[in-house]
């Protein structure tokens, strides 16, 4: 008892430290803390950062955003509805058991049952898509079978951690809540909700994915995330040399953190698309060329200049510039007061329209130069902000349609059409705030939505994506960059897009 007591101060002292007490530490300034360590019963990002430090996947992604093996050695696709996974031998779970093809199909289907959390269902069904089966072909061979074609099936991968079957059924939905037992390069030590999580190197680590070098053991010995919410005390942290690493660092302080001499910021594109949504199913946006109106009122570019500082790029559509299947002949709506007048009056508002626009508190500043855009082509726009849940409410598909305009956004982590556009635009999606409808569009996302060969795929996404342009169910804002602020000591790390900290193959100077 006294020992592990001993043991407990001893890591206490060690994360009150300086940093610069150890070479082989490398500590990350991070906003939040994990909701969970089961990698079955979450739906947030900052969550996935540091489970995936401590859990491999099937596949991952390189800092790229390019699909490769992980824990698998490979995969082929056998026919439109089944996909073979060939697993990597020899790989060890962090208490020293083999990883086998039972602990993967135990996996997924913990994942796609229902009711297999203990009476619950996972919240991440859905990234799994349309999975009938997930089988095992021998010791090294896992099947996916589909109840449909579903070509992004490895793109969804890369999020989907692989638990031990054996110390999941020993410790149950509440004890993998708090305790891992991954393949990842990092094994937990300590969770201390609210304030850190400290890991230390698996050196058992069968290597990671070998499309990613270097392959082997972490270059670092230990791993600590702190939980710093407010901003200024992250960058203060970090210029202070007590992190070397920050995520979400306020476009503001880049100027600061460059002038330090001793950091660095990084910026990377994200993979969230940031609109307004005009409800288009009652008026006035119900009218094309109020909802035109809407997109040349504002000057996208001044905002994205002035206040998000040039870390965002401008969208004229739905997805990102890397995402697959990207239109980049999309028509911009060009920033023209005069114009957008004239549309209203033509749209039977000579004296303009009275509306408000809903948003979310850390947006106030962005959404009041938007509604003073507006007002000035002659949508006065009132800003009403507003809690999460009371918007999700009020903006809910099936709800009552009351709202006018919503400032939003939505993510799509896997660079691939299906996980944003048909959520946001095909009829009735969970996340079309718009609630626009459109027949054509709905077939193509369908038609797309099946289709295996890229080519044709693509080329069905470029016409939605035409269509939904012409349309303009949004007013079509920007995709930010994910800013960090990074010391020099730090070396072999980029940002991902996918707002991923991998920290396998990072070394500290």
């Amino acid at each position: 008892m006294l020992r592990k007591a001993l043991s407990i101060t001893v890591l206490a002292l060690a994360a009150a430290l300086p940093v610069s007490g150890t070479a082989t530490e490398l500590r990350v300034g991070f906003t939040t803390d994990a909701l969970t360590l089961d990698p079955g019963n979450h739906r947030n990002r900052d969550t996935e950062t540091i489970i995936r430090n401590l859990y491999d996947g099937l596949l991952t992604r390189n800092s790229k955003m390019n699909i490769v093996p992980e824990l698998a050695e490979s995969w082929k696709q056998v026919d439109p509805v089944t996909y073979d996974f060939t697993l990597r031998s020899g790989v060890t779970f962090h208490d020293g058991s083999l990883m086998t093809a039972d602990d993967v199909v135990f996996t997924f289907q913990r994942l796609t049952l229902e009711g297999a959390l203990d009476g619950k269902t996972s919240p991440r069904k859905d990234l799994v898509g349309p999975v009938k089966s997930i089988t095992k072909v021998d010791d090294r061979t896992v099947r996916f079978t589909l109840k449909e074609p579903w070509p992004i099936l490895p793109a969804m991968l890369p999020v989907q951690e692989v638990v031990s079957k054996a110390f999941t059924e020993k410790a149950g939905p509440q004890g993998l809540a708090t305790q891992a037992n991954g393949t990842g390069p990092f094994k937990l030590v300590e969770w201390r909700k609210g304030d850190t999580v400290i890991m230390e190197r698996h050196d058992s680590y069968y290597g990671g994915a070998t499309d990613i070098p270097p392959v082997g053991k972490a270059c670092v010995e230990r791993v600590i995330f702190r939980v710093i919410p407010e901003n200024a005390s992250r960058v203060a942290a970090l210029l202070a040399g007590e992190v070397d690493i920050i995520n979400e660092l306020p476009p503001y302080d880049m100027k600061k953190v460059e002038a330090n001499g001793k950091t660095r910021v990084m910026k990377v594109n994200g993979t969230r698309t940031f609109f307004v949504a005009l409800n288009t199913s009652k008026k006035p946006f119900d009218d094309l060329r109020v909802r035109k109106a809407a997109n040349m009122a504002v000057d996208r570019a001044l905002i994205i200049d002035r206040v998000l500082l040039g870390t965002a790029v401008p969208l004229n559509g739905v997805m990102s510039p890397d995402a697959f299947g990207f239109n980049s002949d999309l028509p911009a709506y060009q920033f023209d007061v005069a114009a957008a007048k004239k549309l209203l009056a033509e749209a039977g508002y000579p004296d303009g329209v009275d509306v408000t626009l809903d948003a979310e508190g850390p947006f106030k500043d962005v959404v009041g130069a938007i509604a003073g855009m507006l007002s000035k082509a002659g949508i006065r726009a009132k800003v009403n902000i507003s809690e999460t849940s009371t918007l999700q409410a009020k903006w809910a598909p099936a709800g009552e349609k009351t709202g006018d305009m919503m400032f939003t956004s939505w993510g799509n982590g896997s660079l691939d059409p299906s996980d944003i556009f048909v959520p946001t635009l095909r009829t009735g999606g969970r996340g079309n705030r718009a609630f626009y409808s459109n027949k054509e569009v709905d077939a193509l996302l369908d038609s797309a939505d099946v289709e295996l060969d890229q080519t044709k795929r693509a080329n069905l996404y470029k016409k939605a994506q035409t269509i939904v342009n012409g349309e303009a169910p949004w007013i079509f804002m920007w995709l930010p960059q994910d800013i960090y602020g990074v010391s020099k000591r730090v070396s072999g790390w980029e940002p991902s897009a996918d707002s991923r900290i991998n920290l396998h193959d990072v070394c500290v100077k």
